[in-house]
């Protein structure tokens, strides 16, 4: 016989507790508790307290790669580590509007194609309001399942009636519901229990799923983190609106690497493949301005050059204004506060806005010696060598640190037509890649470089080595 527990579940973060109360002990939210009651029915032949035995295997047994399904979409299986693993649940997010389902209907019409039955379960839209997305993207040839439902129990029925999916999308998570729970679609113990119910159906019967999951206004998943544990994969769909560019991240992947990156770009017909990134990002920059670096990165596997713009100029404002777009703003509080302390370069009393060209967004630490190239390059009115790029991470004391893969670096640079590169002194011993390279010490050092061909000192600053 079922038993009933009545619990309260923090609406924010999904902590329960016994008892209401106004704030969160968890998250420290306030007003977030909501009751919420439970089914625990006890398991087929079980005794509450009483559990199964089961075999326990040795660690030392045979192993094999898992077996991949590609996709045919080149990007998504980079991501992905070479394609959806049998079985494996994946966990995509992005902001709204940002094109999640573009990407997954074209994504399930490629498999169709191939052969594989694929099924697409919304239950935000309509089936006509799916079909009319496939129509406009080409794609009405695809012999796609599609259906508007939002009972898990509902779709795992209908899906095992016949062949099970290769790969069945769930659009979106925070809109199914499960009979097991009893609360509103939406709150965080629906879509633990639909989650937990749709992973037990891809383990059982090794069928791909991918769940879209919304996103809060600071970007974070919606609902309870535990959901991001229970997957297998979780990738992240970045982009800003007013570019055609839109980045799949993979933040976690137990079947391939992390950090991994696919890029393609927004047109009319739908979300193309972007095989070469950096000649697209670098298509439309600004030669011979200054405030302008090209920054050697490495997104994963994959090396990747993107512009930095910074614009430095004087405030009237009593607390300077510090704006940055694409990368962190803890960093660039530091880099400004080496370069003050250790180059003497006084930002002081100048508005500082930093821009990463193309609505990338950069997480490495190698862009600190690009960044500072830029800054100092707007403050001086002094361009930046054209055919140059820059990575490195500035230390606290001012020295410039090497950082990993720069042979892969460099040589993406040549490839793309740069002559020169200014790296760390150690950068030098992985080999120059074919270009003239640079290598600096400090960042006081490179301060005073861009300063002697610009109007840094004419200005009233001040820029040279420490002592």
């Amino acid at each position: 016989m079922s038993k009933r527990h009545l619990t309260f579940i923090c609406q924010n973060c999904g902590a329960a507790a016994s008892r209401w109360q106004g704030k969160c002990e968890a998250c420290g939210e306030w007003n977030t508790l909501s009751e919420e009651g439970a089914e625990r029915p006890a398991g087929p032949g079980r005794k509450p307290g009483r559990g199964r035995l089961f075999e326990l295997q040795p660690l030392a047994g045979e192993a094999h790669e898992a077996p991949r399904l590609p996709t045919g979409i080149a990007e998504f299986d980079r991501v992905t580590g070479g394609g959806f693993v049998r079985g494996s649940v994946l966990l995509m997010a992005g902001d709204p509007g940002i094109g999640k389902s573009t990407l997954l209907i074209q994504t399930t019409a490629a498999l169709a194609r191939a052969g594989h039955r694929a099924v697409y379960i919304s239950g935000e839209e309509a089936v006509g309001q799916v079909r009319l997305r496939a129509e406009r993207l080409g794609l009405r040839d695809a012999a796609v399942e599609l259906a508007s439902e939002t009972s898990v129990e509902d779709i795992i029925a209908t899906v095992s009636e016949k062949q099970v999916p290769k790969l069945l999308i769930i659009d979106s998570i925070q809109t199914m519901w499960t009979d097991t729970v009893e609360s509103a679609p939406g709150t965080v113990t629906q879509v633990r229990g639909a989650a937990q119910a749709l992973i037990r159906f891809a383990k059982k019967h090794g069928s791909a799923i991918i769940l879209v999951g919304h996103v809060t206004k600071d970007g974070q998943i919606a609902g309870p983190r535990v959901v991001e544990h229970m997957v297998d994969a979780v990738l992240s769909f970045e982009g800003e609106g007013s570019h055609q560019f839109r980045i799949l991240r993979a933040v976690k992947n137990r079947f391939g690497p992390t950090d991994e990156i696919g890029v393609f770009e927004m047109t009319g017909a739908g979300l193309r493949e972007v095989s070469n990134p950096s000649e697209l990002f670098l298509s439309e920059r600004d030669l011979g301005s200054p405030g302008t670096a090209v920054f050697a990165g490495i997104e994963g596997t994959r090396p990747l050059l993107v512009e930095i713009q910074a614009l430095v100029a004087p405030s009237s404002l009593g607390t300077p204004r510090r704006a940055v777009v694409g990368w962190d703003q803890s960093r660039l509080s530091m880099v400004l506060a080496v370069l003050e302390a250790h180059c003497g370069v006084r930002l002081g009393g100048h508005d500082v806005y930093l821009n990463v060209a193309g609505g990338m967004r950069i997480n490495e630490p190698a862009a600190d010696l690009a960044a500072a190239a830029a800054l100092v390059s707007s403050l001086a009115h002094a361009p930046l060598p054209a055919d140059a790029v820059y990575f490195g991470e500035v230390s606290l004391s001012g020295a410039i640190r090497p950082v990993a893969q720069s042979a892969a670096r460099l040589k993406e640079a040549a490839k793309l037509g740069f002559a020169r590169a200014v790296v760390p002194e150690a950068a030098r011993a992985d080999g120059d890649g074919g270009l003239k390279v640079t290598d600096v010490g400090s960042l006081a050092s490179l301060v005073a470089d861009i300063a002697a061909n610009g109007s840094l000192n004419q200005a009233g600053k001040t820029a040279g080595q420490d002592g």
